[in-house]
């Protein structure tokens, strides 16, 4: 996909993302405490059901399970070797589950240590993205990012790598703060200056929360804007898990206002489901 062409599907009709991946995942049988990428290359089939149903739900882009899957990460897991094997695996997956049907967008999210040298994550992504390039990715999306450097870090490293159209979310505090600081709304300025495709917010809390952050995100640039988000506030149960305030009659509504804000691009974060994605389609129809 050029960025022309992304720029012409946002500008057709709210564009419509997938939900949740990992929560589904642990529903479905993976451990707590895993590397997710490699047990979802070792047991696809669970990844499959989930983003067939996806794009049956009306998922124009499912994101390929890539998101930790740079070497910084896979570290942690003493699989820093696998870059290469993970992420062309990975979205060979996403590709074959979803076929015709949906984008798959390769996924890149932050490192999780504030103290990063810009030239590592830069190096680290820019290997990630040359491997998402090469596996057939329709465009690539930086999620769940903690700082506006780690963003600008994947944006540079697209850039050295391919022009494919980039999107960047990141977490939010409900008013806005950023985890490794700064706010939203200087943040989304600096990354369309950038070059970003859209810009916005993901996981975070649930839609509810967020008007006012929409709005002032969308006085501030003017290219799309994407939120994701949870599917309420969790609360966690007597087995330790976490459930979501939210069902996908309630998200669906407070999502359409977040629509009439002046988000252009939507889907779910954590707790959500296909069944959420499907009752937002049916609300924005």
């Amino acid at each position: 996909m050029t960025k022309q062409e992304f720029k012409e599907l946002v500008q057709k009709n709210i564009l419509l993302l997938d939900g949740a991946t990992g929560s589904n995942l642990m529903k479905a049988g993976m451990p707590r405490g895993v590397c997710a990428e490699q047990w979802i290359y070792e047991n696809p089939a669970a990844l499959v059901e989930l983003q067939k149903q996806y794009a049956k739900a009306g998922s124009k882009i499912v994101y390929a399970p890539t998101f930790s899957a740079n070497r910084i990460s896979l570290a942690n897991h003493g699989l820093e070797d696998q870059v290469e094997k993970l992420n062309q695996g990975l979205v060979k997956i996403s590709k074959d589950a979803v076929g015709d049907a949906s984008y798959v967008a390769g996924d890149l999210t932050t490192t999780g240590k504030q103290e990063m040298a810009y030239e590592e994550l830069f190096d680290a992504y820019t290997e990630q993205i040359q491997v998402l390039y090469e596996a057939g990715v329709d465009l690539l999306v930086g999620e769940t990012l903690l700082g506006v450097t780690e963003a600008t870090a994947i944006l540079d490293a697209a850039a050295s790598v391919c022009d494919l159209p980039v999107m960047c979310t990141l977490t939010v505090e409900s008013d806005g703060s950023l985890f490794f600081g700064g706010n939203i709304y200087d943040a989304v300025e600096t990354l369309e200056q950038m070059g970003a495709d859209a810009v916005g917010i993901n996981c975070s809390t649930g839609p509810d929360q967020l008007l006012a952050v929409v709005k002032n995100i969308r006085s501030r640039v003017n290219i799309p804007v994407v939120i994701k988000p949870n599917a309420g506030m969790p609360v966690i149960d007597e087995k330790g898990n976490p459930v979501y305030s939210m069902d996908a009659e309630e998200f669906a509504k407070n999502m359409k206002n977040l629509v009439e804000a002046g988000a252009n691009i939507v889907g779910g974060c954590c707790g959500t489901t296909p069944e959420f994605i499907e009752k937002l389609a049916e609300e924005l129809k």
